[in-house]
């Protein structure tokens, strides 16, 4: 048994299950990853220039998100994302996806409270920040489609998840779509939720990791996330551990929900089949660059 490096992913139950002991009570080794994606910022700097760009017309550096840092190879053996961004990783042999397990994180569209936008038909045209190839990306697309026609769906792509808030904060973009710790942030600070984009996070595991010390892994996050439901106000304090400085200075976490929640429950054949037919509809699937895109293949079921 080796030692198995965790990503952390801006939410609680990684902390939780260290503050407890639940990972080296299950004999896992382990040490954390703290250079995660999720965390991260590309474009701006606190009071510095955004970069901010529609789809045809976004630079290298915007086209990057959670599907090319996986691509890339992240410097972990097990990471989440978006279940799209993984199911689409794993398909084209950059790790594989954990199928017994996922989880559901907060996300919604948010304007500023005296934006002239009130419902989400409001937004058609109108650039939504958000991350490319992320949940962000996707998760805008997959919640407006009841409201708007394909040709109204505007997207600005804007770094990292705290890069949006950033630009918000600042008034540079009209709209953004944040999930998790940065939901709460703009709800906090007075930004009007214009509709609910949650969504499901998937689990991306290394080639070479050990099973045993994933299923080691997956039991601990069992564990934490039942001490979160039961008592989330005792490990809220832990929303600031991945926050910047900067933003973390606004804001009150104890007054934060408690966020992404692990399901302890099969990621299917059928969910991972439909993630792709609507991914391939949205033409946001390189079919060519998947070696393996049958559940078998790329799926740890």
């Amino acid at each position: 048994m080796g030692t198995l490096r965790i990503q952390p992913h801006v939410r609680l139950q990684e902390w939780v299950a260290e503050e407890h002991g639940l990972f080296a009570a299950e004999g896992l080794v382990y040490e954390f990853d703290p250079e995660g994606f999720a965390g991260g910022s590309m474009t701006t700097t606190p009071g510095g220039a955004a970069s901010v760009q529609s789809a045809d017309s976004a630079p290298i550096a915007a086209r990057s998100g959670a599907f090319e840092d996986m691509a890339e190879g992240r410097t972990c053996d097990v990471s989440a994302a978006c279940h799209w961004a993984v199911n689409a990783a794993a398909s084209s042999s950059h790790g594989k996806m954990w199928g017994s397990a996922y989880s559901v994180c907060n996300s919604g569209i948010f304007v500023a409270d005296d934006s002239p936008h009130r419902r989400p038909e409001d937004l058609s045209g109108v650039e939504i920040g958000v991350g490319y190839h992320s949940g962000s990306h996707y998760s805008a697309i997959r919640a407006l489609e009841p409201f708007l026609e394909r040709p109204e769906i505007a997207l600005g792509f804007v770094g990292r998840p705290f890069d949006r808030i950033r630009l918000m904060l600042r008034g540079e973009i009209e709209a953004a779509n944040v999930w998790g710790s940065q939901y709460y942030v703009l709800e906090q600070l007075g930004f009007r939720k214009l509709v609910d984009t949650t969504f499901v996070m998937g689990f991306l595991v290394a080639e070479d990791a050990v099973k045993e010390d994933l299923e080691r892994y997956f039991r601990a996050l069992r564990r934490a996330q039942r001490e979160i439901d039961l008592n989330a106000e005792s490990y809220k304090h832990y929303w600031s551990k991945e926050m910047p400085d900067d933003i973390a200075a606004r804001v009150d976490v104890r007054r934060f929900g408690p966020g992404e929640r692990i399901v302890s429950e099969p990621y299917t054949r059928e969910m991972f089949d439909e993630t792709h037919r609507w991914m391939e509809s949205w033409d946001l699937f390189d079919t060519a660059a998947a070696s393996r895109s049958d559940y078998d293949s790329a799926v740890i079921a």
